[in-house]
């Protein structure tokens, strides 16, 4: 769009002089062009008219929908609230083999229990300002776990100790999702490793994502999801995953962790 403005065929067109001729606020133009606000098909049509280059509107367009198929926005996606985001996830599920996953400060959805789920819905929709469809949501979390009791599946689950210890819930739902995991470990479709505290790390623990078979990367920021699959994402963020892998636990040293963490629990 800045290009357009930049390199008019009758010259260099300012902002100013943009939104003029569209009648907009001059900040808008400057929101745009900076990926402040997202530009809709009309923004598009009328930026296109407005430089005399109507031919290019189908090119921003097509840009535009590629843009939203890999910056999916929580403003977007939670419109009609959680639940139909668990649909999309549970249909990308449903079509991997193999998941990595990575999360620093909560449980894997997947291995979630309801009440937990519930409340991490709750804070969410309190954020976010959505609809509270939390037992619809819940449900679709939970159906997603069907996954793991079928063959030929397996879910590489990392998470930072803090996951175990976040009290986004009463500590009871807390501790019940610890047992939870405890019971997951040993499971031949889950692999669980998690990095305590005082291990020595050789990247920062930084936001969750979750890697599907070799084809998708879906990683989790405040304003948005990405989704990314070309393959030079996919091979960075699998790097970063098998970076971390390294400092984990597992088997019976990630389940003293746990039970370290509801033992400290027990008595609030």
């Amino acid at each position: 769009m800045r290009e357009l403005r930049l390199s008019s065929p009758g010259g260099r067109v300012t902002g100013t002089e943009l939104a003029r001729r569209l009648g907009w606020p001059h900040s808008k133009i400057y929101k745009l062009e900076n990926g402040r606000q997202t530009a809709t098909s009309g923004d598009l049509r009328a930026w296109a008219d407005g430089m005399g280059q109507p031919d290019t509107f189908e090119e921003l367009e097509s840009r535009l929908k590629g843009f939203e198929s890999h910056i999916r926005s929580w403003r977007r996606q939670l419109a009609a609230g959680h639940r139909p985001v668990q649909d999309s996830w549970n249909a990308e599920v449903s079509r991997s083999k193999a998941i990595r996953v990575w999360e620093e400060s909560v449980v894997p959805g997947m291995l979630q229990t309801a009440d937990y789920s519930r409340h991490i819905f709750l804070r969410y929709a309190a954020l976010q300002g959505t609809i509270r469809d939390t037992d619809d949501a819940v449900r679709a979390r939970m159906k997603r776990q069907e996954w793991l009791y079928q063959g030929g599946r397996r879910l590489h689950a990392l998470m930072w100790e803090a996951a175990l210890r976040a009290l986004i819930c009463p500590p009871s739902v807390l501790v019940a999702q610890l047992d939870r995991l405890t019971g997951l470990i040993g499971m031949d479709t889950v692999e669980l490793g998690i990095i305590p505290f005082g291990a020595s790390l050789k990247i920062p623990a930084a936001n969750g994502f979750w890697i599907f078979d070799e084809r998708l990367v879906v990683a989790e920021d405040w304003h948005a999801e990405l989704w990314l699959d070309d393959a030079d994402s996919i091979d960075a963020y699998a790097r970063v995953w098998r970076t971390l892998r390294e400092s984990a636990v597992y088997g019976a040293d990630a389940q003293h962790l746990i039970n370290t963490v509801v033992r400290e629990l027990a008595p609030r």
